[in-house]
């Protein structure tokens, strides 16, 4: 390869003292050949590299540029602009010694660079430093005004004295006017930008970050903002964010017009200090509020705390206390939670939580504890007592009266009166309730008894003899009795007696029950008596059951028997046919658009669901179909390791096919269909052994090998021209038109024999899936006993002779030894053949 002569020049440009600098610098390149020819306009790659220090110094910055050079050869770039490889360019501190630029250059355009050169950068790239203000001192034209873009400080002046390092005056009286001011023109700058900053580094106590005075009525410190914070003070350690003083004044004063004066917050959730303290050593109000409006004077809310707490050592004070001197409530309590109280009595000690009482009323109207409900459409209880201590023996409410008692008027003497006093009302007059595990006796939500030997332990009476309700509803939601009944000696446990047309008993479930209307049971295993008896001398059924819902999925009738025998008529339903016709059993499902079968058989055990035996000449089950369903599907579920059918026959001497299969329609007597993820299509066994068997992609194996009707291998090829001028015996060659497609031979001695068209294959081999009908293939021939078309063109065939292609179309002639080639021999004969017209002989094909 010809050497590549390269001549650089490097232009840089900058502006002088504090204009703004671009930051890239200018290249430029004339790239000539070993002879000194100019290459123009052709693609140039070059990798830029700024060393520090010398020219085998440290890199900086990196990066590579491509361009075409023009007709003169020379190339511009500028460095930059291009694809940085490493470091940053507009960080290079110019000011801290010399500079090195190295170029790498590949003359074709890529990344093999095959010229590099190395070069000082002079005074002109470090006008670029000028932009920091580092290129020394220098004087003001005013009014100045510059934008520069850079991270460092433009302007710092350090004065070590006691001076002030920076001071701004303004002696105008023009208003809003500023000594001095700090912008930040960014309207979305980050975080804790500030337009003016002041820190002192000083660790004593009376250091100042930032000092604002004002010797008139105006603010020391103005802040003002439209969303965010006018003022803001922070205080990182024990300080304070903001300290406000006054010796006789007001420390702090916050005033708003429309908004809140002063607010103040804890964001920590790990803070468990005040969020607010307020002191005084006199005997003044600690905190004084007052309103004119119709707010609330302290409105407080807590998520977990309290929303007023109020706390006193002395007996003769209180901690809150609410005086009405009108006519209003001394203290209210107002709840919107659905968990908490808005009053709450508390006692500690042997007091009371909450203590109502009439002190000096005695005209009968005060009450000493009044609780409400409906007001303003409200909801709710009226009072409520609860114990939440298990080991508490005590009572958890008491009612006592010294009264006479036993007046039936709800409103005077009773112990204690209920009264349900709304005709709508479907509330209980009274409502009692136990919440116990256990069943013991007295642990009910209402317990009765009559001690004497008279009276009862309850009494449930409707009076009004117009009236449809009952005198006693007993309902459960749990897995126990609504009633129970037991008599203890000979009476009934339950006597249930009509004087009118209803029923002495009536047990019925309703729509969204799942329960038993009835259930009678006999747990004394000596007991021999029936559970139920129905009997009926009339035409009518003993029992008709009827499960009349069509949502319903319950039995109407249901037979069990418990028993480890298996014994004739051990059975949960026992039906039997004594006569001549009839059915032991019948299950019909007569509704012609229904999908439910008409019988079930389900067995959770080891035995079988169904056993049928015919002890006749009839069959154990015979079963049809009308429709287009199947007249037996046996299948098993997605969890089910069983088979789906299995038929077998045990007796030697019979020789009856298992399974006899017969269709006269036009269907498939026979279709297996495998749509699991492995196994075989089918296994074939002998005395258990596997024999034969398909696989699942449909490849067939046979221990005992194959016999076909054919005797020959053929494979299906397409044809040209019509398949219908194609016949069995056909000489076939490769055709040289298409692909994988044959014709027939036309020529003596042809190279592209390929095989016969095969009269009877025994094996057919074809690409194509087997549901294919091979339309517009034929059967070619290419091993074994084919019978195929000859004629006496090379002359009279004897068995054993070489087979060629003749000149006659699709037709075979004896092979002449001296000229036979190979790949032209078709086969050998099997026959003789002396006929002058074209015929057919048997022959061994195998082309060679």
């Amino acid at each position: 390869m010809k050497k590549i002569l390269f001549t650089m020049a490097l232009v840089l440009g900058s502006h002088l003292a504090f204009a703004q600098v671009p930051e890239k610098m200018s290249y430029q390149a004339i790239v000539r050949n070993a002879g000194g020819q100019i290459l123009s306009n052709q693609s140039i790659g070059v990798r830029v590299s700024v060393l520090q220090g010398s020219p085998a110094g440290t890199v900086v910055y990196s990066e590579r540029l491509t361009g075409n050079t023009n007709v003169n050869g020379l190339i511009t770039m500028e460095i930059g602009t291009g694809t940085v490889l490493s470091g940053t360019f507009n960080t290079i501190n110019w000011s801290t010694g010399s500079y090195y630029l190295k170029t790498e250059t590949d003359p074709t355009g890529g990344t093999t660079y095959t010229i590099t050169g190395t070069s000082q950068l002079l005074s002109v790239p470090y006008a670029m430093y000028a932009k920091t203000a580092g290129g020394g001192g220098g004087s003001f034209t005013i009014p100045y005004t510059n934008s520069v873009s850079n991270a460092g400080t433009l302007f710092s002046l350090t004065n070590t004295g006691d001076g002030t390092s920076l001071e701004g005056i303004n002696g105008t009286t023009t208003s809003s006017i500023a000594a001095v001011r700090g912008m930040v023109t960014s309207t979305a700058p980050g975080g804790f930008s500030s337009a003016l900053r002041g820190i002192n580094s000083g660790t004593g106590g009376l250091g100042i970050g930032t000092w604002g005075s004002q010797d008139g009525s105006g603010w020391g410190v103005y802040g003002v903002t439209p969303a965010g914070l006018g003022v803001y003070g922070n205080s990182s350690a024990a300080g304070y964010g903001v300290y406000a003083n006054s010796n006789t004044g007001t420390g702090l004063n916050a005033t708003s017009n429309n908004g809140i004066p002063a607010s103040i917050s804890i964001f920590n959730n790990a803070n468990n200090n005040n969020v607010l303290n307020a002191n005084t050593v006199g005997n003044g109000t600690v905190i004084n509020v007052s309103t004119t409006g119709s707010g609330a004077g302290v409105f407080s809310s807590t998520g977990a705390g309290f929303g007023v707490q109020g706390i006193t050592s002395s007996q003769s004070s209180a901690g809150i206390v609410g005086d009405n001197n009108g006519a209003g409530e001394a203290i209210v309590g107002r709840n919107t939670s659905d968990i908490a109280g808005a009053v709450v009595g508390r006692n500690d000690g042997g007091g009371y939580g909450v203590r109502g009482f009439v002190a000096t009323n005695t005209t009968g109207t005060s009450v000493g504890v009044l609780g409400q409900v409906g007001i303003n459409s409200s909801k709710g209880r009226a009072g409520r007592f609860e114990n939440l201590n298990a080991s508490n023996d005590r009572n958890t409410f008491e009612v006592e009266s010294n009264g006479n008692g036993n007046i039936p008027d709800n409103t005077l003497g009773n112990v204690s009166s209920f009264l349900s006093n709304n005709t709508n009302s479907v509330s209980a007059a009274v409502r009692g309730e136990v919440k116990t595990i256990f069943g013991n006796f007295g642990a009910a939500g209402i317990f009765g008894v009559s001690s004497g030997t008279g009276g009862f332990g309850g009494l449930f009476y409707s009076s009004n003899t117009t009236g449809n309700g009952r005198a006693l509803v007993a309902l459960t939601d749990g897995n126990g009795d609504a009633i129970v009944a037991n008599a203890g000696k000979d009476g009934d446990a339950v006597e249930a007696n009509v004087d009118g047309a209803g029923r002495a008993i009536y047990g019925w479930t309703p729509s969204f029950s799942l329960g038993k209307a009835a259930e009678f049971q006999n747990f004394n295993t000596s007991n021999t008596n029936t559970v139920v008896t129905a009997k009926t001398v009339g035409n009518g059924m003993a029992g008709d059951f009827f499960v009349d819902n069509t949502n319903g999925t319950s039995a109407a009738v249901h037979g069990k028997v418990n028993s480890i025998f298996a014994n004739f008529g051990t059975a949960g339903i026992y039906g039997e046919s004594t006569g001549t016709g009839g059915y032991g059993g019948l299950f019909y499902a007569s509704n012609a658009s229904g999908n439910g079968p008409a019988l079930i058989a389900l067995t959770e055990g080891n035995g079988n669901a169904i056993t049928a035996n015919a002890g006749g000449t009839g069959d154990g089950v015979e079963a049809t179909v009308d429709g287009s369903g199947s007249a037996i599907y046996g299948w098993v579920p997605n969890f089910g390791t069983g088979k789906a059918g299995y038929f077998r026959n045990f007796n030697n001497a019979n020789g009856q096919p298992v399974v006899h299969i017969t269709t006269t329609g036009t269907g498939s007597t026979l279709l297996v269909n495998h749509q699991g993820p492995s196994g075989n299509i089918a296994v074939y066994q002998s005395a258990s052994a596997n024999v034969a068997r398909i696989n699942k992609s449909g490849t067939g194996f046979f221990n005992g090998g194959t016999q076909n009707s054919g005797a020959d291998v053929a494979e299906a090829f397409d044809v040209e021209g019509n398949t219908s001028e194609y016949e069995p015996g056909d000489i076939l060659i490769i055709s040289t038109d298409s692909d994988r497609t044959v014709e027939k031979s036309s020529k003596p001695y042809s190279n592209l024999v390929a095989g016969v068209y095969a009269t009877k294959p025994g094996v057919l081999l074809t690409e194509e899936n087997i549901d294919s009908e091979l339309l517009g293939k034929v059967p070619m021939g290419v091993i074994g006993v084919i019978p195929t078309k000859v004629c006496l063109e090379g002359g009279k065939i004897k068995r054993g002779d070489l087979l060629v292609t003749s000149s006659k179309s699709g037709v075979a002639m004896k092979a002449n030894i001296k000229k036979v080639k190979i790949g032209q021999v078709i086969g050998k004969a099997l026959q003789d053949y002396d006929q002058n017209e074209i015929g057919k002989i048997k022959v061994l094909v195998n082309i060679k």
